[in-house]
Parts: C-alpha cells; sequence; structure tokens
C-alpha cells in the first residue's frame, strides 16, 4: 500500500487516502479536478499524485510501487506543469517559478499573488490567464507527447478557473476525446466559475479547509516558527496555509495596531483618518496583503464577541491586548459584532477580484460607525452600490 503526501502535505488526508486507492487499484482516470479553498495545498496534491502515477518517489513513499529514478516531477519528462500567465511574461520566468515549486510544493509560484519572483509581496498583482498563444503554443504541444518512461503523459493545469471562455470550449474538446495515455489534473480555487462541461468530465478531489491546528502545527515542524508565533498565525490565517508561512509576524502584530486604529476611527467616524488609512493599506498591500488584513480585523472582531460574553482573557487569540479589548467592550456595549462580521466576510470576494481596496475599508468603517452603536445601516446589505451611487452609470 502506497502513501500519498503522509510527510509533504498537511492535512486532507480523505483526499491523499482516495489518492491512494485509486493507485493501488490500476484504475486510473484520464481527468482529475481538485477543488477547495486557496492554500489549502490542491497543487502539492497534484503533484504528488502525478509522481506516484509516474513512479516517482518525493512526495509519496511508493514502496515497491517505486518505478522512477527521477528525484522530483521537475526533471520527468512525462509530467508538464502550468500555470496562468500575464500577456507579457519575462523570458524563462515560467521555468523559474516552477524550479520553486519542486523545491517547495506549496511554494506561492502565481503572477496574482507573487508578481516578482524576487519577493512574495513585491509589486502589484498581475492578471494572469490562460490566453489563446500560450494554450495554443506552450500547452497543447505538450498534450500530443507519448509517454516516455512514465505510465502517463500527465498535464497539470493549476487554477483552471483563470482559462479565457474561449479557451476553456477548445480545452473541452481534447477533454472528451483525449489521446491514449494523456491524463489531466487540474486544480481550482473556484469551483462554480467552471464551465460544467468541463467539471462532468473530471473526477472531482474535493479539498477542505485546514485547522488551525494543522496549520500551526505545520509551522512549527516545517517552517521552524516558535509554538507561541505558529498559534498567533494559525490564527489569523484564514486557513490558508500557503500564504501563512509567508507572514511576518512583527508586521503582523504592527498591522494589528493599524487595525485597532482603523477601528477606534470607526467608531469616532473621523473621516480624514479613515480615508488616509484606507489610501495607505490601498498602496502598500497587493491582494494578499488585503486578505492578511480582514483576516486580521476578524480575529479581533470575534475576541470582542468572545470577551463581551465571558470577560475571560484567557480565550483570546489576541490576549496581549486583553486591556484594550476589555476597553473596546466596555464602550460597545449595544455592538453587533456578528453582523459587523458578516459584514466584512461580504468584502473578501471583491477584494481577490481586484475591486478598489480603499474603497472597500472606506465603505466598512461607515457600517462599522453604525453597528458598533447597534443601529441599523442606512444602506441596506443587499443594496451596497449606494455607497457610491456614481458607479450606477459606468
Amino acid at each position: 500500500m502506497i502513501s500519498i503526501g503522509e510527510h509533504s502535505i498537511v492535512g486532507q488526508e480523505k483526499v491523499r487516502n482516495e489518492l491512494a486507492r485509486i493507485i493501488d487499484s490500476g484504475r486510473i482516470g484520464h481527468a482529475y479536478l481538485f477543488s477547495g479553498p486557496t492554500g489549502v495545498g490542491k497543487l502539492a496534491l497534484a503533484l504528488a499524485f502525478a509522481e506516484a502515477i509516474n513512479g516517482v518517489e518525493n512526495l509519496s513513499n511508493l514502496g515497491d510501487s517505486k518505478t522512477s529514478s527521477k528525484s522530483n516531477w521537475f526533471v520527468h519528462p512525462d509530467i508538464h506543469v502550468f500555470i496562468p500567465q500575464p500577456k507579457v511574461v519575462i523570458a524563462d520566468e515560467l521555468p523559474g517559478r516552477l524550479q520553486m515549486l519542486a523545491k517547495d510544493p506549496y511554494a506561492i509560484i502565481d503572477f496574482a499573488r507573487r508578481p516578482n519572483l524576487e519577493g512574495d509581496s513585491d509589486g502589484k498583482n498581475k492578471n494572469a490567464f490562460y490566453g489563446v498563444d500560450y494554450f495554443n503554443d506552450t500547452i497543447r504541444p505538450t498534450m500530443r507527447l507519448k509517454p516516455n518512461e512514465g505510465r502517463r503523459n500527465i498535464v497539470i493545469l493549476a487554477n483552471i478557473e483563470k482559462m479565457k471562455p474561449n479557451i476553456a470550449n477548445t480545452f473541452l474538446k481534447t477533454l472528451e476525446e483525449p489521446a491514449e495515455n494523456l491524463m489531466f489534473i487540474l486544480t481550482t480555487d473556484n469551483f462554480n466559475a467552471l464551465l460544467p462541461t468541463i467539471v462532468s468530465r473530471c473526477q472531482n478531489l474535493r479539498c477542505g479547509s485546514l485547522s488551525g491546528d494543522q496549520i500551526s502545527a505545520s509551522l512549527v515542524q516545517k517552517d521552524g516558527y516558535s509554538e507561541n508565533d505558529a498559534r498567533f498565525l494559525s490564527r489569523v490565517s484564514g486557513g490558508n496555509y500557503a500564504s501563512t508561512r509567508y507572514y511576518d509576524v512583527n508586521t503582523l502584530r504592527e498591522n494589528r495596531k493599524q487595525v485597532i486604529h482603523f477601528l477606534r476611527m470607526s467608531y469616532t467616524q473621523d473621516a480624514p483618518e479613515i480615508i488616509k488609512l484606507a489610501n495607505q493599506w490601498h498602496s502598500e498591500f497587493n491582494n494578499e496583503g488585503h486578505v492578511a488584513m480582514l483576516n486580521i480585523i476578524e480575529v479581533f472582531l470575534r475576541d470582542l464577541a468572545i470577551y463581551m460574553k465571558s470577560q475571560d482573557a484567557s480565550l483570546l487569540t489576541n490576549a496581549d491586548q486583553a486591556e484594550v479589548i476589555h476597553k473596546f467592550t466596555a464602550s460597545l456595549q449595544d455592538a453587533r459584532i456578528e453582523e459587523m462580521i458578516n459584514t466584512l466576510n461580504s468584502y473578501r470576494p471583491f477584494i481577490l477580484y481586484n475591486a478598489q481596496a480603499k474603497l472597500i475599508y472606506t465603505t466598512m468603517a461607515i457600517r462599522f460607525s453604525y453597528l458598533m452603536r447597534g443601529i441599523d445601516t442606512p444602506i441596506p446589505e443587499s443594496e451596497p452600490w449606494q455607497h457610491f451611487p456614481a458607479s450606477t452609470f459606468a
């Protein structure tokens, strides 16, 4: 019995067991789809699966099933990995990103979250996708290859939801009539964005969210964080292990100070200070940074809710801010914290789709100012566009 990713993959035991069962059975299909939240290890699982099918022992323990002398998927002639890319790409940048992935299956290599190879958070987010030239000139030729030394010619397409509609329809034809021994492994962060016809031709392997304990343990064991720092990071991770590994604890704690200031300014309705902070965050952070800020705000709000009910500082994630939280709750006796959290979470999709972050923070502060006082917001959740009525004429 082989073991898929037992020591290299964080959590996902159900999916790992299913992959081992598929390989042991010998009944390997032509298309698999790994779906689930961002940063939970979908691409790592796809790489481990591809290696195991072609007998590479690297991310998994294969025992007698090991048939390849290759060290990993990157140097195997029958495993081809692709990610969405911008219209203009620096020469050899894609291989450079894949080399990073070969060393670390959780490395952040996509252009949207890592615009520059030199730094994981430098630069603005890039709009990456599977375009016509990229698909026809780079990806499609690999689909015509026959296995060189493995059981299958495997093409891995990460974030398949970034495939342009015309390319998705072209790709569908290949899925419907695949060449002999050609296999696709796809990943997606947004299952609902895929063509139903593509989904129907794949075996879907749903990857669940990672628990705080799983993330904390991996940060200690794999990434060298202290237990205290790992616990803190796991609670602000939003279940995204891949990104959390790159967080700087000191920076996050500094950002938390800004979050506390943001909440204070929201309560006092200090418009100039709110706009100043919103503009600062807008210019400083890419999408990953904004998601981290939303996570910090949510965790702090949940601490407020916990303390209002229990008055027990030992239950707080931000236990070192117990005095601050005590003062907040003393002033927010009528606050509708759960509605504040719901409001915050309603903005997450807009961040991921590159909405103007400064407008999101400003709108959030306006709504928070009412909810902190236990007052209905003048603009209902069902009509958020009224915050910026000029947009109705766009």
